[in-house]
């Protein structure tokens, strides 16, 4: 396909612009634009002259020519900053944009002696700040730190410039999918060459969630940007909102009974998370498995809320509002003909504002907002504005009923803002806290307005996913689907999955890129489930066939959720990927530049249509990620008396040529800080035992966890590509 007025790049795939004032979408004649901008929040001058530094990596000798089309929106780069900094190590720190545009970028070049002619460039899940990195702590988190210690440069953008509900109607999403970065991307090169001497240096793009998505639509919209990419927590095109609606009703009607499914699945536990439920509440667990919700992740069902839901909550209701009304009447939607325990979960209370509530008054009475930090699961929450300088609830004159509130409207009567529908996070009391709300709208709210809090349309958009039955290579919906094939459910006029992935990434995956990739994905992940990097596997032997291996690894992380950072909310339960993440870009770069081929793409088999399950031993089950395998006394559940030692044994092993294991650490009693280290006697092959006991001294249940880490050159002492595992154990003690 050759260049198309105003695109980056020379085009390997389609393109979906959205510039009239309808799209076309696989099962609708049309969807407006002001929709479609709805969804797109979901994603997602010369230098100074200065003394050059050293020649480094000046040679060009094995770095491909750029040949990528200049893109007309960014013709006038300018830099308005240039200089030395200290924090977090001595980097070079350049900040510029391009005029007549949104678009900014920070850039962070090492010292000469440090650099390896290579910048890796984070892609976040929605256009956010160019200078995220800088607020990092130090450590496994800190970006800036890592590509230096990988001898690389860093780049990060605003994406374009971050758009807020009710002002990105008409933007072209492409400029936030992969444009504005791309641009950022290649005039990181120029002024590379004038602080390094001439040379292309290698690119390499990352990002995770709806960074994945924006990641993958970069490289495989682009030619001669990136080199290589590595999207983790990756999600299929019908992915949204489809991960989110059947976790949420299986919250709903599982409230009660997570305490018995969860300690069915831990270690020792009947292994049976049906066992005693209702019929309803099989089918709802059943429903969530079979799409493909991790089981053993339900350990955290007392915090995981609905993550970026509030957000997607929109877009259905812009997109499809006629499902809302079906939902409550029409044969064939649940609330037709509405379970009991649907009927207790819904809210229609009228009130009357008493008072507005600012984002001070909330954090002082206990009401706080997440920071935006641009990580995977909390990049959505810099849509809600400042905080401290915002209208973020309301105080009514008489509360709603108590009922587990996961989401819903406020619906105003009178007033300036009448006939509105205000999304509501949460209820606290008598006050209830805006979601994703358009500020103009909220601020037209006052005291005396009369408003319904209604969550009908939350409840109904929790079966969504129900009617929204693809294409047969999603074999997640073939529950949805009867023997002829055909839906069970009466289907909307279109999928929106493909519609919030073309909004975030300029395009739907195709598996059809240029340079090599590496996928991270997580085996516990509730927000991208599993399967979907298979899928997205299966794209990309579509295109390179038998060359697969040459172009693509895919490695699962065990006991990894779907956030990007280092501290997990359960230490004992599961692990920081990062280690993973941060060996996926070293490793691409070998690939790359020296066809040094990494590890094998972790084996792994999906069973019950979207369950992934991996080897038990570390040879079998490949990949780069150590396992662990844990007994007390020998076995998975050990009973023993109060005062009785318990003999605990793990078995260790890191994956052939993924490095070795260089710490150990046990958590006894629960309490998720590791405080006992483990020395490790690794041998020639990679296995190590370790062994301890313990004495109890209270009766109870406890759940003594391994944790153990490898690293690829063995180096216990740096903070990056540090890779874990976990094990546990149920000791009773009586």
């Amino acid at each position: 396909m050759g260049v198309t007025s105003g695109m980056t790049e020379y085009s390997l795939t389609t393109r979906f612009w959205f510039r009239a004032s309808r799209i076309a979408s696989p099962r609708t004649p049309g969807v407006s634009t002001r929709a479609l901008a709805a969804l797109v929040i979901l994603c997602s001058i010369g230098v100074p002259s200065t003394p050059a530094l050293a020649q480094a990596g000046a040679t060009t000798a094995n770095a491909r020519p750029d040949t990528s089309v200049r893109d007309s929106l960014f013709t006038q780069p300018y830099t308005d900053v240039d200089e030395w900094r200290d924090t977090p190590v001595r980097h070079r720190y350049v900040h510029g944009g391009f005029r007549g545009t949104e678009t900014r970028f920070s850039f962070y070049f090492p010292p000469a002696a440090q650099y390896r002619r290579r910048f890796f460039q984070h892609i976040t899940p929605v256009p956010d700040n160019e200078n995220l990195a800088q607020r990092a702590p130090l450590g496994e988190e800190n970006k800036i730190g890592f590509a230096i210690a990988s001898g690389a440069y860093f780049v990060e953008t605003n994406g374009g410039g971050t758009f807020a509900p009710g002002r990105s109607a008409g933007v072209d999403p492409t400029i936030t999918a992969y444009r504005a970065n791309a641009a950022a991307a290649r005039y990181s090169r120029v002024i590379a060459a004038k602080i390094y001497g001439p040379h292309r240096p290698y690119g390499y793009a990352f990002g995770g969630s709806g960074g994945a998505y924006r990641t993958i639509g970069s490289i495989e919209n682009t030619r001669g940007v990136w080199d290589g990419a590595v999207p983790y927590v990756v999600g299929s095109t019908m992915a949204l909102p489809n991960v989110f609606t059947v976790r949420m009703h299986a919250m709903r009607t599982l409230k009660d009974r997570f305490p018995q499914i969860v300690d069915a699945l831990e270690p020792g536990g009947s292994g049976d998370p049906y066992a005693g439920l209702n019929e309803e509440e099989q089918g709802a667990l059943r429903e969530a498995t079979r799409m493909g919700f991790p089981l053993p992740s339900w350990f955290g069902y007392r915090t995981m809320g609905i993550q970026a839901f509030g957000v997607l909550y929109q877009g259905i209701v812009s997109s499809d509002p006629g499902y809302f009304a079906n939902f409550w009447t029409a044969p064939g939607y649940l609330g037709a003909n509405p379970p009991a325990s649907l009927l207790r979960a819904r809210i229609q209370h009228p009130s009357t504002l008493a008072a507005v509530v600012s984002a001070l008054e909330a954090a002082q009475s206990g009401i706080t907002h997440v920071e935006a930090k641009g990580g995977v699961d909390d990049a959505f929450e810099a849509l809600r504005g400042e905080a401290g300088k915002r209208t973020v609830g309301f105080r009514l004159t008489s509360a709603p009923p108590a009922v587990d509130f996961l989401g819903g409207d406020l619906i105003v009567k009178t007033g300036a803002a009448a006939g509105q529908r205000v999304p509501l996070d949460r209820i606290a009391g008598s006050v209830v806290v805006l979601g994703f709300a358009d500020p103009a709208v909220a601020a037209k709210l006052a005291p005396g307005d009369s408003v319904v809090v209604d969550n009908s349309n939350f409840l109904a958009a929790q079966t969504y996913h129900r009617h929204q039955v693809p294409g047969p290579e999603f074999h997640a919906w073939d529950q949805f689907r009867g023997p002829d094939g055909k839906p069970i459910y009466p289907q909307r006029p279109m999928l929106l999955g493909p519609l919030f992935v073309q909004s975030t990434a300029g395009s739907l995956q195709t598996g059809r890129f240029e340079g090599k990739m590496i996928v991270v994905e997580s085996l516990w992940d509730r927000e991208a489930f599993p399967w979907q990097a298979d899928w997205y596997r299966a794209r990309v032997q579509e295109h390179f066939g038998a060359k697969l291996d040459d172009h693509f690894r895919l490695w699962y992380t065990d006991h990894g959720l779907h956030g990007d950072v280092s501290a997990q909310e359960d230490p004992t339960h599961t692990v920081s990927y990062l280690g993973v993440l941060h060996q996926a870009l070293r490793d691409l770069s070998a690939w790359v530049e020296r066809g040094v081929a990494p590890p094998a793409s972790t084996s792994y088999r999906i069973v019950d249509d979207a369950q992934v399950v991996v080897p038990p031993t570390a040879a079998a089950r490949k990949g780069i990620q150590p396992v662990v395998s844990l007994r007390a006394n020998g076995v998975t559940r050990a009973e023993v008396a109060v005062g009785t030692p318990v003999s605990l044994v793990a078995v260790a092993e890191v994956p052939p040529g993924a490095g070795k294991l260089v710490a150990a650490q046990w958590d006894i009693e629960g309490a998720g800080t590791f405080p006992l280290e483990a020395r490790v006697p690794s041998t020639s092959r990679g296995r190590s035992e370790l062994r301890t006991s313990f004495t109890f001294r209270k009766p109870g249940t406890y759940f003594p966890t391994v944790r153990v880490i490898s690293q690829r050159e063995g180096d216990a002492s740096t903070p990056y590509a540090r890779i874990q595992n976990l094990d546990r154990v149920r000791v009773v003690v009586r």
